[in-house]
């Protein structure tokens, strides 16, 4: 004898799990939080920017493409938009390679069997959990003209003061050496996860076949950590492209702008200037110029990785 159970009403169920509009519905939210905060935003962006747009007025002129134009023409904003662009880059040309070279160096020195190896992995960490504001007051005082502790040791050792904070050429020093310790600490940790992953059956290998330390990193750890290298340059470029607090917090983008990033020269141009269509132009090209210079150094890097990958 055959017992079946009695099915629900069919205005009481729900969709089938083969029903075509299932996997629609696990995508809705995810959609919803997309078009609010991705699709709008860069939509309304878009408006501004090839509008006259002020927020106080009953009427927002279209101007196409002006805001973009000034650019390139003989104004302010394409004076002080490609000279904040130029800091940006030396900025990131100075930090990429100290904070990949300088975390990978950590990686290889933790991840042997030493004393204490938990705490310094904590040490080196524990400085990304800080907040910009805070990270920024701490290396200002470190690097003050006067009274910072790096000034101070110099009149200890007999030795004159350098103006940090008002020198163009040194303002960075403060700058770059501030979030190489702020930041160093999370591709550390990325370079540590991925030398777990590379089995000990190849060390043993090379080992037998006679390869000391240096062989070994050379030959087997930087060809495998080569993926996590691709993820550690790309997202530390974007990082240090979209450099704002350090310099807002150490030297207020001075002395004359000598240390301001585009982007604190874009929020100037919105907040202080009240100019929002301009402003936003700038933002959209900036953009643009990240987005490709991202696909081409990815596609760089993923060209190399598949080189070596081949035999």
């Amino acid at each position: 004898m055959t017992i079946t159970r009695p099915r629900a009403p069919a205005s009481r169920r729900g969709l089938h799990d083969n029903h075509p509009l299932v996997p629609y519905l696990f995508l809705l939210p995810h959609a919803l939080f997309f078009l609010a905060f991705i699709v709008y935003p860069v939509a309304f962006g878009l408006y501004v920017s090839v509008h006259r747009w002020d927020p106080l007025s009953d009427t927002q002129p279209f101007v196409g493409a002006e805001f973009y134009l000034n650019l390139f023409r003989d104004t302010p904003q394409r004076d002080f938009f490609w000279r904040t662009l130029v800091n940006t880059l030396l900025f990131t040309v100075i930090s990429v390679p100290l904070l990949v070279a300088t975390a990978l160096g950590l990686a290889q020195l933790l991840f042997r069997p030493i004393a204490l190896r938990s705490v310094f992995r904590s040490i080196f960490f524990m400085p990304g959990i800080l907040s910009v504001s805070v990270m920024g007051i701490l290396w200002k005082w470190m690097f003050e003209n006067q009274s910072g502790l790096i000034n101070n040791v110099l009149a200890v050792l007999n030795q004159p003061s350098i103006p940090f904070l008002t020198s163009d050429g040194w303002a960075w020093v403060p700058i770059t050496v501030g979030t190489v310790w702020w930041t160093i600490g999370f591709n550390m940790t990325l370079y540590l996860a991925a030398m777990g992953s590379i089995p000990t059956a190849v060390y043993e290998a090379a080992e037998l076949d006679g390869a000391n330390g240096t062989q070994k990193f050379r030959f087997i750890t930087l060809p495998l950590l080569q993926p996590t290298t691709l993820f550690v340059v790309v997202t530390t470029v974007l990082a240090s492209l979209q450099l704002f607090g350090q310099p807002q917090v150490i030297t207020g983008g001075g002395p004359a702008r000598g240390t301001q990033s585009v982007i604190m020269y874009i929020t100037e141009e919105a907040f202080s200037n009240n100019q929002f269509s301009s402003a936003t132009a700038m933002s959209f090209v900036f953009g643009l110029m990240m987005l490709v210079f991202t696909v081409i150094q990815f596609r760089t890097l993923a060209r190399d990785i598949r080189g070596r990958e081949q035999p």
